[in-house]
């Protein structure tokens, strides 16, 4: 014969919560109170179509602050993300790099660029960036440095909004970072290379 077992009301909702499932993965309420200022700015870029909305803006922040490990900041103007210090440069002073640099030399400069980084990605991230299959993680961090969008299609990438004009630098950087051999297929932004081989 089942007997009553005394239990309180807490440890009732608990029980119900758990045969109903209520409290596993669902998200969890929090209030941000924010100056006024900070409101109206946030309702700015509501305003103006750059944010859909307060909740979609936060995300969005975190995301960014994960991707580029804001919380390596050491003091205003520099901070590392794994191993390599990261600055915010202007294009303008890049260029101007650039194009003090032999041209037959590009794709050389962009190959060292490129296994640089491979350095950097691999220590940061704990990936193969020749790894195909991590490939898109690897444009997700490059993409939140500013080098631009990089896509990926059968044997194709393409990359839109580059911060360097130069599509022979970018075919080496490429080479350098994937293991790859790549043709330039367009030579004005958004460009297209056409990978021939992979060198791993």
């Amino acid at each position: 014969m089942p007997r009553n077992i005394p239990c309180t009301r807490k440890e009732n909702g608990k029980r119900v919560g758990e045969i109903l499932g209520i409290g596993k993965g669902s998200a969890k309420r929090t209030t941000i109170i924010l100056d006024e200022e900070e409101r109206e700015f946030i309702d700015k870029l509501i305003r103006e179509g750059k944010e859909p909305g307060i909740k979609p803006l936060i995300s969005k922040m975190l995301d960014i602050y994960r991707s580029m490990m804001i919380y390596d900041w050491r003091f205003p103007g520099e901070y590392y993300c794994g191993i390599s210090r990261i600055v915010f440069l202007n294009v303008e002073l890049v260029n101007i790099l650039v194009h003090n640099i032999p041209k037959e030399k590009w794709r050389e400069v962009g190959r060292k660029m490129g296994e640089a980084s491979k350095v950097y990605i691999e220590a940061t991230l704990g990936i193969r960036a020749t790894d195909l299959e991590k490939w898109l993680e690897v444009f997700k961090r490059l993409r939140v440095q500013g080098f631009g969008d990089f896509y990926v299609k059968d044997k194709y990438i393409m990359i839109k909004a580059p911060f360097i004009g130069e599509p022979e630098i970018w075919a080496g950087f490429l080479e350098g970072l994937l293991g790859v051999e790549l043709d330039i297929k367009t030579f004005t932004a958004p460009f297209v290379f056409e990978i021939k081989a992979s060198k791993t």
